[in-house]
């Protein structure tokens, strides 16, 4: 692991515990970028408001295999975000595989957890708006390219503790939000940006929560960034 890649890392999680969102990258290759967005708070009016669809018909299997390589770095998604928001890192053979590392802190805790691949991991690698909840709120119309690129997008992906992870489930802002409190500005952030590079939907109470938790924070940046909304060609989803 580079000392650059190290450096970024660590700020980014000093940042995001203070409530703003840095400029990350991780070993996408592609940029996060805090304030290119303007207003979180604004951008959440843009968002259009639907009821939630039904999850009929909702499969992982329709975002593509787990951590596909879309931005063909030769690594996976998944060891490409370790990378970008542990500490400590150390690697196996090659430049790819993560072995280990520390979430110091956890965003969503706001304590140490520790990464050791292999058996039970104790740090899970969240997609802020869930793949189940982009179904119901636009992704089951999508084409598969679309799908798989949402789902290993860095602007998406966060590593977090992995009971908390858990707990949220599907949940969106108005059904979970980080116990960490001091976090759940920059998450929702993340939610929002997310929701509109995709342009997927929110519900009534979806938006009210949004604006309640950003109104505590008027001044949070919407990230931009990440990898494009289509994926290359050659991947594919059932």
């Amino acid at each position: 692991m580079t000392f650059w890649t190290r450096t970024a890392g660590v700020a980014a999680l000093l940042l995001a515990a203070a409530g703003c969102t840095a400029e990350t990258t991780g070993g996408t290759g592609a940029r996060e970028t805090a304030g290119a967005g303007g207003a979180a708070l604004t951008a959440v009016d843009s968002l259009t408001v639907k009821g939630r669809a039904p999850k009929t018909g909702y499969d992982r299997d329709k975002f593509g295999s787990p951590w596909a390589d879309t931005d063909s770095n030769g690594c996976d998604t998944r060891d490409d975000i370790l990378k970008r928001d542990l500490k400590d890192v150390e690697l196996g053979d090659g430049e790819c595989e993560v072995t280990s590392g520390r979430l110091d802190p956890d965003p969503y805790t706001d304590k140490d957890v520790t990464f050791v691949r292999g058996g039970r991991s104790e740090v899970d690698i969240d997609h802020l708006v869930a793949l189940s909840d982009a179904w119901q709120k636009g992704a089951g119309k999508w084409d598969a390219s679309k799908r798989i690129a949402l789902a290993n997008d860095p602007l998406n992906l966060l590593a977090v503790d992995a009971g908390r992870n858990r707990s949220k489930g599907d949940g969106d802002t108005a059904t979970w939000l980080p116990p960490h409190k001091a976090y759940r500005c920059t998450y929702v952030a993340r939610q929002v940006a997310v929701k509109k590079k995709y342009e997927l939907w929110v519900t009534d109470a979806e938006k009210s929560a949004m604006k309640k938790v950003l109104s505590s924070c008027p001044g949070q940046k919407l990230p931009t960034g990440g990898t494009p909304t289509e994926a290359p060609g050659r991947f594919r989803a059932n």
